[in-house]
């Protein structure tokens, strides 16, 4: 007998692109927690169950920032069809050399780079950008100018907030994330502790963004009653 040929795949219902920062604010030590914690949330059985409860699969991809010249793909786009897939992704974060350490935090020009690499991205039904930071931006242009380019045009941004106690500024780190950083419907933030509790911030991110939303449980449109 013949063997079949293979189905067809289904669409991509997620683009999700990973940002870790890498600026001078993050130590040797943070930068190895953060690297290591988000190849073990991608490893974790509750995310990996989060990628595959649907057929459709999700395209990941991830890279560090810093200065505004500095961004750096450690992972491309990567169609995840089944766990192995997932597992590779996870590896090759994990083998990842951080490339930079003596830079600012240019979050706006970070931003303005994911939208780029959102654009290339596999055709999907959806697309998230996720902000990983411990630092409001200090150089070049903020978040808000970034939003401006029809790159966001339909890019939802997710925040994870490192260290936020320790931050001082005149609204705090948090406090920037909701008015700057997050955008789109939806978008949300998590918060970790310190860069020993990003496994576990990142882990509980990903389940909120690639398990699929249940119809019965999406918000209802408001309208006029009668």
């Amino acid at each position: 007998m013949l063997a079949s040929g293979p189905s067809q795949a289904a669409p991509c219902r997620l683009a999700l692109l990973l940002a870790l920062d890498v600026s001078s604010s993050v130590d040797p030590t943070e930068d190895s927690l953060q690297r290591g914690g988000l190849a073990a949330a991608l490893r974790s059985s509750a995310v990996v169950q989060a990628f595959f409860a649907s057929d459709a699969p999700v395209a990941l991809a991830a890279y560090e920032w810093s200065g505004q010249e500095h961004q750096h793909i450690i992972l491309d786009w990567t169609l995840i069809h089944d766990p192995d897939a997932l597992r590779r992704a996870a590896e090759t974060i994990a083998a990842s050399q951080r490339s930079a350490n003596t830079l600012p935090t240019a979050m706006g020009q970070a931003l303005r780079f994911g939208g780029e690499m959102l654009r290339q991205a596999p055709d999907c039904d959806a697309h998230t950008l996720d902000m990983a930071g411990d630092g409001q931006n200090n150089e070049g242009f903020g978040p808000l100018t970034a939003y401006a380019a029809a790159a966001f045009a339909e890019v939802t941004v997710n925040g994870l907030v490192v260290n936020a106690a320790d931050f001082e500024g005149e609204i705090g780190l948090i406090g920037f994330y909701r008015t700057e950083v997050l955008r789109g419907p939806g978008a949300f933030m998590v918060i970790a502790t310190g860069f020993a509790d990003f496994e576990r911030a990142m882990r509980a991110k990903l389940i909120r963004e690639v398990t699929p939303a249940v119809l019965g449980t999406l918000p209802r449109r408001s309208g006029p009653k009668g």
